[in-house]
């Protein structure tokens, strides 16, 4: 079964063996996983989006319970929104959707539970890879190829580029020395699909205020 571009967000958030976060603090990997809602959204045609707007044009459900929770939040509010402000508004509440993410992968085999105690007393519930489980090296190993090599991207890696552009994700990517190298091709990837320089943008902006204010290091 094909991973959808949250899903695969998430893996890339996790460190393999021990299951817990790496690399990003909370609000940027939130930004990247709504940002990939988002962006599947519309992919499927439940949503429109421009760099000034974000409107429903599709409320039927999609099947997907994360997607079908978002579209029928983004379809109440009955009119067009700016992209910025869904996303810092879907973000807020993003710890369940991740929860629903990751529980989904979980089911599909990709990754294992693991409920623990931190010092003795703290629930501590982490999210490794399941034992034989090939899709998390398989999603890194993928961009990674996009990223260092000069064929054409398929669009959907396209869009999951530029997500990782405007939330700094290239890092759990590529090392220092590649990151420096691919940088142009990392602009002229995330600039090939509009949808992704309209959401990617509005992303980009949001991390970068988050940053000024020191929410992110």
């Amino acid at each position: 079964m094909a991973l959808t571009m949250p899903e695969e967000i998430l893996l890339l958030l996790l460190d393999d063996e021990t299951g817990k976060p790496v690399g990003l603090p909370g609000p940027a990997g939130d930004l990247a996983v709504v940002g990939a809602i988002l962006m599947e959204l519309a992919l499927a045609g439940r949503v429109d989006t421009d760099l000034d707007s974000l409107s429903v044009v599709d409320p039927r459900p999609t099947g997907d319970a994360v997607l079908d929770g978002v579209l029928a939040r983004l379809g109440a509010l009955g009119r067009a929104r700016t992209s910025r402000g869904w996303i810092q508004d879907i973000a807020k509440g993003a710890g369940p959707l991740r929860t629903q993410l990751l529980e989904r992968l979980v089911q599909q085999g990709v990754l294992r539970r693991v409920e623990d105690r931190f010092l003795w007393v703290f629930p501590d519930r982490r999210y490794p890879k399941a034992e034989g489980a090939a899709a998390v090296e398989e999603v890194r190993a993928r961009l990674r190829h996009v990223l260092l090599d000069d064929s054409i991207p398929d669009p959907r890696d396209s869009l999951l580029i530029g997500l990782a552009r405007a939330t700094g994700l290239v890092p759990l990517l590529l090392s220092a020395e590649e990151a420096s190298r691919a940088a142009p091709r990392v602009e002229r990837i995330a600039a090939l699909e509009e949808l992704s320089r309209s959401l990617g943008a509005a992303t980009r902006d949001i991390y970068a205020a988050l940053m000024r204010q020191g929410a992110i290091h």
